[in-house]
């Protein structure tokens, strides 16, 4: 690590008005960022107060510095750091529940908002429903004043505030999730039916859940990047994090009690979101799925790599173009092949350096908001999804463990060990596929004994396992290139 006086915090701390559990990097590239410049430019009481559900790490990071960070934006010409202010206060709930109870329970807290990733609402990813048998939720049921999982936290919260008269918080969901406001509204209400049917009732008049739709490219930040940025300003620090300038956030206008001006600095606050998210979901993050693990099966580290080879550029401009656009509304604003066109561009930015492998995790829980549905529209439109077929065949190439050259693959993912035990049990491609398709948390039942999906994803496998990932892509672009010709001599 360089040899540099830590980052410390001049000036007062701010006071607090939301609590914001999951404070990974997007946090603090995105909200963090929106939140420091909204109030700097309008003022107001919205110091947050970052809750790690889990780890210490990002408490030890911030902690030492008086919990400012940097903020480094990505710029093709070169780094553009700043300095954030916003984040007022660090917990880990693991080591005091309590207190992280009693901190969204102050009456100051107006707004409740998470960067939780699918895995943190505790859902079955086939139906969206609360797992009432996850680990975590059949803990909190139990030990309602000991929370472990972000809804149990916010349940127990809520009843505390009900309990001392005070106004619920607004619950703001901020993780890349179709509906991810009613998604947070569902599972608050089911776990507190389970506890208190009066408690559910009460959260149900008085609470709300905007939806939102959050985009900016957020990589991992490496030693080399703390060590390059503390060259550049002079001081070492550990909880910096790096994006690209790219930023949207659109906001359902639903809040108990106020909010930051972030529509000042430039959120588009909207009556409903589902458009917006929807293009995002399925444009960005199921090409971003896409790129991932048929990229990494290849041997490119990144995206920007990925998108290098020709034949992966094709790939993603045919997938938007004949099988996520059609099946997308256009959102009131925007111009779908323009904003595919900017996601390109965004993806070929060298500056950024977010991995494949990265992107890649927790797939069985990505499957069905970034894929999925996707296909599922394709099929009943009449289309053969071939391309988002080549991406799920991807997929279960990727969580068999084991890459084009016999090497281990790192799978990070819920389910990592009862996918690769799948795939290894199963003798032929079509039976791995079989395997994998019986998974009914990832794959609805109607998908997965759909006769056109089965044979499109064991063809698409086929492929991969006997050419390579990157023979795969060529093929389908081969493909897709002479079926256009064809098509244009008609």
């Amino acid at each position: 690590m360089p040899d540099k006086p830590r980052l410390k915090r001049s000036g007062h701390t701010p006071k607090v008005g939301i609590v914001h559990l999951g404070p990974g990097a997007f946090f603090r590239g995105f909200n963090a960022v929106y939140t420091d410049e909204a109030t700097e430019l309008a003022g107001g009481d919205w110091g947050i107060v970052a809750v790690s559900l889990r780890s210490p790490t990002a408490r030890d990071q911030l902690k030492p510095q008086g919990n400012v960070f940097t903020s480094v934006t990505l710029a093709p010409e070169g780094w553009e750091p700043r300095i954030i202010h916003s984040i007022a206060q660090t917990l880990v709930a693991p080591e005091d529940p309590q207190a992280v109870v009693a901190a969204m329970a102050d009456p100051n807290i107006k707004i409740v908002s998470l960067t939780i990733t699918e895995k943190g609402y505790c859902t079955q990813p086939s139906t969206g429903e609360l797992d009432l048998e996850h680990a975590d939720i059949a803990h909190d049921l139990l030990h309602p004043d000991q929370p472990k999982s972000a809804v149990g936290f916010i349940v127990a919260a809520l009843d505390a505030r009900r309990t001392a008269g005070v106004k619920p918080f607004t619950v703001l969901s901020c993780d890349n999730l179709p509906s991810n406001g009613a998604l947070a509204r569902a599972i608050v209400l089911e776990f507190a039916r389970q506890r208190n049917g009066e408690l559910a009732d009460w959260i149900a008049r008085t609470t709300t859940f905007p939806a939102t739709m959050v985009d900016r490219i957020t990589p991992a930040t490496t030693n080399d990047d703390i060590a390059k940025l503390a060259d550049i300003t002079g001081y070492d620090d550990q909880a910096c994090v790096f994006h690209e300038g790219f930023r949207q956030w659109v906001i359902e206008d639903d809040f108990v009690e106020g909010r930051p001006a972030w529509d000042m600095i430039g959120a588009k606050m909207v009556a409903s979101v589902a458009a917006h998210e929807m293009m995002k979901l399925r444009c960005l993050n199921g090409t971003h799925s896409t790129l991932a693990y048929l990229g990494y099966l290849a041997g490119y580290d990144t995206i920007a790599q990925t998108v290098a080879d020709p034949d992966f550029e094709v790939l993603c401009n045919t997938l938007w173009r004949d099988e996520i656009i059609p099946t997308l509304k256009q959102p009131d604003g925007e111009d779908l092949s323009a904003y595919c066109a900017a996601l390109m561009a965004r993806y070929k930015n060298t500056a950024i350096r977010h991995r494949t492998w990265q992107i890649a995790m927790d797939g069985s829980q990505k499957l069905p908001q970034r894929l999925l549905g996707t296909i599922a529209d394709d099929l009943n439109m009449g289309c053969d999804p071939k391309g988002l077929a080549l991406a799920v065949a991807g997929w279960m190439r990727y969580v068999g463990g084991q890459d084009e050259n016999g090497g281990p693959i790192d799978v990070r993912d819920p389910l990592a060990l009862a996918l690769k035990n799948a795939s290894e049990g199963a003798k032929t491609n079509a039976d791995k596929v079989s395997a994998l398709l019986a998974f009914h948390d990832i794959f609805p039942s109607t998908l997965a004994v759909d006769h056109r999906f089965c044979d499109l994803v064991t063809k698409a496998y086929g492929g991969i396992a006997e050419g390579g990932a990157k023979a795969a892509v060529r093929a389908l672009r081969i493909e897709t290139e002479a079926r256009a010709k064809q098509q244009a001599h008609k």
